[in-house]
């Protein structure tokens, strides 16, 4: 298992939720998903949880394909197939490290992108992740604890969460920490089976959604190489589950029976690299440090990406424009003028570059490069995001009408999106619909299991809809409905607590 982050004692002991008095002879699906959505309300709400759309829409390009991978081979039941979450989702960490929560969570350090290569190592530690999920390891492991009391399954969960993060002055306050982390001595450890289980169908689900086999054996040696090299902590995956050279060796073994895969440019994986490197340390000096980081000429082609797409991103945040220029104008170079590159890396470098051009205020420049990916504004999270925050910027009426309709069809598939649901909000608000706004501001608190502060916003909406300029009478009767399902959930927490 790759080592989850950490939840203070004190916190998990008052929010995690009441699954019953005892635990006996099993661990039910909807309890294990209980257990995992009051993590996530606590993950959602922690610095350290980072929702950036363009990294996360390329997770989820590497995830969705895994999770389809196992549905097809029966590896997800029906019951699972319908209450676990199957979500992944990202934290700002350097160390290289990934963990499966209860319930179908997979969170991803940033650091373990930055130091894959390509996109089918990072594949073998989703799908091996993936795998702890499908076969219930998490679940069979509080059965086989043989912890009876709900107070004893909290303790085992803070144990296989507990870590430390030394250079934090804030530590023991963030629930996702992890840079140092420790397994502590009777947690919740898969077993060396369990491991192997997740190894074994782990290349399975992989090879079945189409990534290359070699890429977790690839993985294991260079875990294995790195870790020899640099022993600094910052490879929790091995202190908390050091590799063996049986893992290692049967990860080869079994690409000799393995289906050839058709090579894959890696300049789209090259980009997300880059931009987990510069996202997972976003302090001035280290912008600067990888602003001002040269990149040989005679480089490999996928290390001069990197090194623009950081340059870039780095100037970016630090609004250095001609740097940023300079250095985005490179990448965009680099991955039209390469026979190995893809529409997938060209798309991320454009991205990057109207990013740069709304944080200047260029907005005109900034829907002149979106403009080829607007057939897809529907599907993609971070076109859709971008787009609206170029209307907001403009107050073009119609433009901003028409990006609140494609997200609140967005929010009506996707409803935990905070994000979708805060841009929304804002649009609502600059149409002058205060009661649309409210109540979308209430559902990205909402989303991020803040329902003190849903609650807040929808009594606003309440009393809003009082008022002598509302006529908006079916988002009132949404809002009164809301309001009755959001106290209800309130309320059913506090008698957990």
């Amino acid at each position: 298992m790759l080592m989850p982050p950490a939840l203070t004692p004190s916190l998990a002991q008052s929010r995690l939720p009441a699954l019953g008095d005892q635990i006996s002879d099993s661990f039910g699906v909807g309890t294990e998903r209980k257990l995992g959505d009051q993590i996530m309300r606590e993950i959602r709400v922690d610095p350290d949880y980072i929702d950036d759309p363009v990294l996360l829409e390329y997770l989820e390009s590497l995830w969705s394909p895994l999770v389809a991978a196992a549905r097809l081979r029966g590896d997800i039941e029906t019951e699972l197939d319908q209450r676990f979450a199957w979500e992944a989702f990202l934290v700002r960490d350097r160390s290289v490290n990934a963990f499966a929560l209860p319930g179908g969570y997979v969170g991803v350090h940033l650091g373990l992108i930055s130091m894959t290569a390509t996109r089918d190592e990072l594949a073998s530690v989703l799908a091996h992740e993936m795998s702890h999920v499908t076969q219930r390891h998490i679940a069979r492991g509080i059965v086989n604890s043989k912890r009876t009391s709900i107070m004893s399954v909290a303790a085992m969960i803070v144990g296989v969460l507990i870590a430390s993060r030394s250079n934090r002055g804030d530590s023991a306050n963030a629930v996702l920490a992890g840079g140092q982390a420790l397994a502590a001595q009777g947690s919740l450890n898969f077993s060396r089976d369990m491991e192997r289980e997740a190894d074994r169908i782990g290349f399975a689900v992989m090879s079945t959604a189409g990534f290359a086999p070699g890429g977790m054996a690839a993985m294991f040696e260079k875990l294995d190489q790195s870790s020899r090299l640099n022993d600094s902590g910052g490879y929790p995956y091995l202190r908390s589950h050091p590799l063996s050279t049986e893992r290692i060796g049967e990860a080869r073994a079994r690409l000799g029976s393995a289906p050839a895969v058709p090579p894959v440019s890696v300049l789209a994986h090259s980009a997300a690299q880059a931009r987990a490197r510069v996202l997972m340390d976003s302090r001035a000096v280290s912008l600067r440090r990888l602003e001002a980081q040269p990149v040989e000429s005679g480089a490999p082609v996928a290390d001069q990406l990197m090194g623009a797409y950081a340059r870039g991103l780095s100037a970016t945040l630090l609004r250095d424009w001609p740097q940023a220029d300079e250095a985005i104008g490179t990448a965009l170079g680099i991955v039209r003028g390469n026979p190995r590159s893809d529409a997938a890396a060209e798309r991320a470098v454009v991205l990057l570059a109207v990013q740069s051009q709304l944080e200047r205020g260029n907005v005109a420049r900034a829907n002149e490069l979106l403009k080829p990916y607007m057939d897809t504004v529907s599907e993609s999270r971070p076109v859709l995001l971008l787009a609206s925050q170029a209307a907001l910027a403009t107050k073009d009426r119609p433009a901003m009408q028409r990006y609140a309709d494609e997200l609140q069809t967005w929010t009506s598939v996707h409803p935990k999106d905070a994000s979708a649901w805060l841009m929304l909000s804002r649009l609502w608000t600059q149409m002058d619909f205060r009661l649309r706004s409210l109540r979308a501001e209430a559902e990205s608190r909402i989303a991020l299991g803040d329902y003190t502060g849903g609650v807040d916003r929808l009594r606003a909406g309440q009393r809003a809809a009082r008022g002598p300029r509302t006529a908006d009478f079916i988002e009132a009767s949404v809002i009164d409905a809301r309001l009755r399902d959001i106290e209800r959930l309130r309320r059913q927490d506090e008698r957990q607590e």
